[in-house]
């Protein structure tokens, strides 16, 4: 796919700082522009000479592998229904105690902890 990049059909440019930890945020004015929310997917173009098109990806696509396991997961299940059980109280509780004061926020940026 041969793509011409002309800097003066762009409508917009914004750019950001790169951190340490190699993570950077979009641009409000970009993300509003691309419609982007929280847990989207993006998708980027690497072009020779180093520019990246940046866009919103449409559709989350499935990965192959997790498809195809949770298939074996779903046929094995309709044909042995013997083998699904209830997880144990005592699994629960030692999960309850593994965590008991953990809180964590998935929409936090990370860190180096």
């Amino acid at each position: 796919m041969a793509t011409n990049l002309n800097m003066a059909d762009a409508s917009l440019r914004a750019e950001s700082r790169l951190t340490e930890r190699s993570q950077t945020t979009i641009p409000a004015a970009i993300r509003d522009a691309l419609h982007l929310k929280p847990g989207e997917y993006i998708h980027y173009t690497l072009l020779a000479g180093g520019k990246v098109i940046m866009s919103r990806q449409e559709e989350e696509q499935d990965d192959a592998v997790i498809s195809q396991f949770l298939t074996f997961l779903e046929n094995d299940m309709i044909k042995n229904p013997q083998n699904i059980h209830q997880v144990p109280k005592a699994f629960w509780a030692g999960i309850k105690a593994l965590t008991a004061g953990v809180e964590v926020d998935l929409d936090a940026p990370l860190t180096d902890d």
